[in-house]
């Protein structure tokens, strides 16, 4: 399995070593051409404006082509935000890829960052998650399956071969969501293409 990680801008390392730690292939994406092969692929968090901007037009649409197609994608933090068919502030075009409406930085500011612990469908108990800024979904569309909440509100969320998650889990040493990504999600995308 050959996993490319967006490497724009954010925790694309932290990405990376999670993927790495599970035995997967993982390739760091820059251009469209870093695209070709992929099986799969992780929009990291960071700042959703600025990887909108560094990705330019061509990156982006070849993205919204290929998760279009099927291709099992993974966005954390910012990545949701991209992946999101709504964002509130988003300044850019996202992808439109899962159809969900998020807030942007609803768990407030840098300083207001903390960690818990969630209970997620498919994956299991005190799962640890680092809340950096995260969005929050406020509206889940139909196909849209909820999978973890925090103070009453969608953190983690699932569309075919789409997944998403408000919070870090590359930040923590628990590998759980990044398997669940690779063994299931990733799965499901092949079967349905």
């Amino acid at each position: 399995m050959n996993v490319g990680v967006l490497g724009l801008q954010g925790a694309v390392r932290e990405h990376v070593r999670s993927l790495d730690a599970l035995g997967v292939t993982t390739r760091v994406i820059k251009t469209i051409d870093d695209l070709d092969g992929l099986n799969a692929l992780v929009l990291p968090g960071g700042e959703s404006s600025t990887m909108s901007l560094l990705g330019g037009d061509g990156v982006f649409r070849r993205l919204r082509e290929l998760i279009a197609d099927g291709l099992p994608t993974f966005g954390t933090c910012a990545g949701m935000i991209l992946l999101a068919k709504d964002a509130e502030g988003r300044q850019r075009a996202g992808l439109d890829a899962i159809d969900i409406s998020v807030t942007r930085n609803a768990s407030g500011r840098q300083v207001d960052s903390f960690e818990t612990k969630l209970s997620i469908d498919g994956i299991g108990e005190n799962v640890p998650a680092v809340f950096i800024r995260a969005p929050y979904v406020t509206r889940v569309g139909k196909g849209v399956e909820p999978m973890a909440t925090h103070d009453g509100f969608v953190v983690m969320a699932r569309q075919k071969s789409v997944l998403v998650a408000s919070f870090h889990p590359e930040l923590t040493e628990d590998l759980r969501v990044h398997r669940y990504f690779i063994e299931t999600i990733s799965h499901q995308g092949k079967e349905s293409n």
